[in-house]
């Protein structure tokens, strides 16, 4: 990924981190995530956030149950790089992923939101260019099939031309895959194996939008 100027250094990321836990919401390191924020919470949660260090962990619930539903163990740190107010009390906000985290510990909830004690260790390489190899052309069969399977229409000329960690991070991040597929392409931990993810995934969202076939 291209690090910003305002991105911290790894030994001056947070020890302690808000979370935003939100079903089906996959930000990666590079990607952009805009965000619509209106729970007391939350927007306390993103005060804070403008105040300090204005970095912010987007962690999708492992179910929908309750006020504090579980969490995954892995999720990204966003920094905060646009900001606007509603005139009816929301914030528009849009966070860059910066590096993933494993927490090991929540803390005590703060003016109602949540807080862990991440660890950035095993994803240190997210602050750095990705060098892996992919196989770029079993992913765009993957596409186009996904693509003519779904009836999205794909800018070809775009797509074809994008980097690899572009166009995987933009499909990871927007196509409509399951919270469990985001989920496991978040948690893939280099280009190449989020690249194998990413194709198989395609691979069986084309077949199960084709529908069995019938035989004669």
């Amino acid at each position: 990924m291209s690090r910003s100027v305002f991105d911290p250094p790894f030994d001056a990321l947070p020890k302690t981190l808000p979370v935003f836990p939100l079903t089906g919401a996959l930000l990666l390191p590079g990607g952009r995530l805009p965000l619509n924020i209106f729970e007391p919470r939350y927007l306390a949660m993103v005060r804070d956030a403008l105040a300090g260090d204005r970095l912010i962990g987007m962690i999708q619930p492992r179910d929908e149950g309750g006020e504090q539903p579980e969490i995954y163990r892995i999720g990204c740190v966003g920094r905060l790089v646009a900001f606007s107010e509603t005139d009816d009390g929301r914030y528009l906000i849009t966070l860059q992923g910066l590096i993933r985290f494993d927490w090991e510990q929540e803390l005590a909830l703060e003016k109602g939101y949540r807080r862990v004690v991440p660890r950035y260790d095993r994803f240190a390489a997210d602050l750095d260019e990705a060098e892996d190899e992919i196989d770029r052309d079993d992913l765009m069969t993957a596409l186009r099939g996904y693509f003519e399977a779904t009836g999205i229409d794909g800018d070809w000329d775009a797509i074809e031309k994008a980097p690899d960690e572009h166009l995987i991070t933009t499909l990871s991040m927007g196509c409509p895959f399951a919270p469990p597929e985001k989920q496991a392409l978040l948690e893939a931990v280099t280009l190449g194996e989020r690249s194998e993810v990413i194709t198989a995934i395609l691979k069986m969202s084309a077949h199960a939008a084709r529908g069995p076939v019938i035989g004669n």
